[in-house]
């Protein structure tokens, strides 16, 4: 029996059927767009509107959702996998009881593992499940091998652009890769843009405009625009005391326009076209190449 093999017996055993969390995944073509402030953002706004939200940091080698937490975790993914913690010994709770898990390098490795191994973290995964409603992974930036598969693991994904031309040139040669990965299904997948720091909030929709010809025509893949973020220095100030701003200063434009992309993804109509997967599936997809 091969891994993938077992790994759809683990998963038909140990997924819960309800209720699952929904994934999102924030990702960006290239670095310094501001990705992993909109995902620490959002899940301000969602726990404002009642929703229990747990943040994956899965930005290899970086710290910024921690470090915007203000807090060093004591555990990460590592050692749930190699010390035998259990998932709630790795969350660390933030603002809000937002909670926050780090990736560290331990999923590039869980390929690796025997089945044992990987029975007990699935169903350590299928806990997060009971525990959040939402779960926001922030993945690295660009389009090496990692952040593809959580891509094409998800099916809801956020792409953060801002309207500098390379981060637009960047975010479609993200999605070309991800549109050439032979496990990415475009009917199962549904990409969402984020335009940052704009001046004007007609900017954001030019970016999409921009991004969406050049997709439609070679690509083929639907995306759909949810929304712009400000130029704001309340944001910037508020990045500089590891605050985010949305708990630092509700008011401020850029607080103001996280709240809307929130409120719109959480739209009764919106979440019900999501598929929910939960963890435990979102995990075997990207282990099991299932």
């Amino acid at each position: 029996m091969d891994q993938a093999e077992q790994l759809r017996i683990i998963k038909a055993s140990q997924i819960q059927s309800k209720p699952l969390a929904r994934v999102i995944t924030v990702t960006s073509g290239k670095g310094g767009v501001g990705k992993s402030n909109v995902s620490i953002n959002l899940a301000i706004q969602f726990r404002k509107m009642g929703k229990r939200v747990i943040i994956l940091d899965a930005d290899f080698g970086l710290a910024n959702i921690e470090i915007m937490f203000g807090a060093v975790p004591r555990h990460n993914l590592c050692d749930l996998i190699y010390q035998g913690k259990n998932i709630r010994d790795i969350i660390t709770w933030g603002p809000m009881e937002v909670g926050f898990i780090s990736g560290g390098s331990g999923i590039a490795g869980m390929s690796n593992l025997g089945r044992d191994y990987l029975n007990y973290i699935i169903q350590n995964l299928a806990q997060l499940d009971s525990i959040a409603d939402i779960i926001i992974v922030d993945t690295g930036a660009g389009i090496s091998d990692a952040v593809l598969e959580f891509l094409v693991a998800c099916g809801e994904v956020l792409l953060v652009t801002t309207q500098e031309p390379t981060s637009i040139t960047d975010s479609y040669s993200l999605l070309k890769a991800l549109y050439r990965h032979p496990r990415f299904d475009e009917r199962a997948t549904k990409v969402k843009m984020i335009a940052n720091r704009v001046n004007k909030e007609h900017d954001g929709e030019i970016i999409f405009e921009k991004l969406n010809a050049v997709v439609s025509r070679y690509l083929k893949i639907p995306i759909t625009y949810l929304g712009s973020i400000p130029e704001d220095i309340q944001l910037s100030r508020a990045v500089m005391q590891q605050l985010p701003v949305s708990l630092q200063n509700p008011g401020a434009r850029s607080s103001q326009a996280f709240y809307g992309i929130a409120a719109r993804l959480l739209d009764k109509e919106e979440a019900a076209r999501q598929p929910r997967r939960g963890m435990a599936a979102f995990f075997s997809h990207i282990i099991g190449r299932v």
